[in-house]
């Protein structure tokens, strides 16, 4: 498809339907009447969606699959990942808390950091997490401390992160996997060998069940091929230790724009258990891993509305929404591409060139670089961006004291607000 076709229907959630009006209905609901009566701008999620990608993972990897919270996480969103049977990786105090209110069972959560506080540390001790990923050798006298103190046999469970070195092709912000990263023990340097040994110590002197290792490589990956050859390097390492746990992390790219394929969760899952095999991983080995981005980035769209269309002759028309970077930093962060349509005619052609543009004081400010709508397009209407369920609301900010944007869910022909839209008076409740 090209950029002037209609945005593509492998894109939008996936109980989308567009009427012979060529309105977007999503759960049953004309996207049209969730922005009259819930304002704009508004994250709009398919429940349907959402809980088919958390099955979806369940089936391809089995129990013990986490879904990667930092991707998207709200009191609903971890209520329903643990509704169909994911566990949930939290990476701060703050996601461990909403895990927690959310009332996902403690020993269902991996606690993930690269610098996670004595504090942190210590909540996770108390509720009894399941999992916590070490990531350095502070980390590990941290938590001898804090189980000495403790009085009692705490003694979580433990794995070690490894950078197996592999380098992928992707945004460098999200490459996770390479020695030069502060993430884990590097295994080329020797740190991976110094981190075993440490931790095989704390286990035989009681202070932690050491159960597996772990490794990350990235984020917002397409190719399944470095995937395999992080196992391929994991396996000479991992196989001797015994260890009965193997996570490979998250980071399977999603499709955000017309043209754009990524493989599918039981692909990815079913190659990384055959490089296993081919390595010696034996069957006893729980393989999982962590998605995040795809289960929940393409379940939602962002629907803004049109303020100000401005033609600048000799360089291009300029259309501003109601939102900008404050809901979406990931065009500004990482150049990422996004598509836009006009909800009101989902499958039109799109022959009018445009920069999408927010309302914020940054030039830099941009949705859509090189996008595409209706030549219809007015001040008033409706557009939206979809493939926004993951990094949007989790990485939204009030710049300019801007109100972050409502949450829904949708499903069946009901739209419920999981998280509400701010006020002008919550911007000013914290301070003194």
């Amino acid at each position: 498809m090209g950029p002037t076709d209609p945005v593509s229907p492998a894109l939008l959630p996936m109980t989308s339907v567009v009427d012979a009006d060529g309105h977007l209905h999503i759960g049953g609901i004309d996207v049209a009447d969730l922005a009259e009566e819930f304002g704009t701008p508004l994250f709009v999620y398919d429940e349907a969606h959402l809980r088919a990608r958390c099955r979806e993972a369940v089936e391809a990897w089995g129990d013990g699959v986490a879904y990667a919270s930092k991707a998207f996480l709200c009191v609903a969103m971890a209520r329903l990942a643990n509704e169909e049977g994911m566990c949930l990786d939290v990476a701060t105090g703050g996601e461990l808390h909403v895990a927690l209110v959310a009332g996902v069972p403690a020993d269902r959560l991996v606690l993930h950091g690269n610098n996670k506080s004595d504090a942190e540390l210590a909540q996770a001790l108390e509720v009894g997490v399941g999992r916590i990923v070490v990531d350095s050798f502070d980390e590990m006298d941290r938590i001898e401390r804090l189980v000495g103190a403790a009085g009692s046999p705490v003694r979580p469970r433990v794995l070690a992160r490894i950078t197996p070195g592999v380098e992928v092709h992707t945004h460098e912000f999200v490459r996770t996997g390479q020695e030069d990263s502060k993430f884990g023990f590097g295994l080329s340097s020797g740190a991976a060998d110094r981190a075993i040994d440490r931790l095989r110590a704390l286990d035989a002197a009681g202070v932690v069940e050491f159960a597996g290792v772990h490794a990350h490589i990235g984020s917002q990956v397409f190719a399944i091929a470095p995937f395999v050859r992080a196992v391929e390097v994991l396996a000479g390492f991992f196989a001797p230790l015994g260890l009965p746990e193997l996570v490979v992390g998250g980071g399977l790219g999603v499709a955000y724009v017309n043209g754009e394929e990524a493989p599918p969760m039981a692909q990815w899952a079913r190659s990384v258990r055959e490089a296993c095999t081919a390595a010696g991983i034996g069957p006893g080995v729980r393989v999982t891993a962590e998605p995040g981005r795809s289960i929940v980035a393409s379940a939602a769209v962002t629907v803004y509305r049109v303020g100000t269309v401005k033609d600048v002759p000799g360089f291009r028309t300029y259309v501003s929404v109601d939102g900008g970077m404050s809901d979406n930093p990931r065009p500004v962060l990482y150049g990422s591409g996004y598509e836009a349509f006009l909800p009101r005619e989902t499958g039109a052609p799109r022959p009018m060139p445009i920069r999408l543009v927010g309302k914020h004081c940054e030039s830099g400010d941009v949705l859509v670089s090189e996008g595409f709508v209706p030549g219809d397009l007015a001040v008033g209407d409706l557009l939206a961006t979809p493939v926004t369920g993951a990094y949007g609301h989790s990485m939204a900010s009030n710049y300019n004291k801007v109100p972050r944007p409502a949450v829904l869910f949708v499903a069946d022909g009901v739209a419920r607000t999981v998280v509400r839209r701010e006020t002008f008076d919550d911007l000013v409740r914290l301070d003194t």
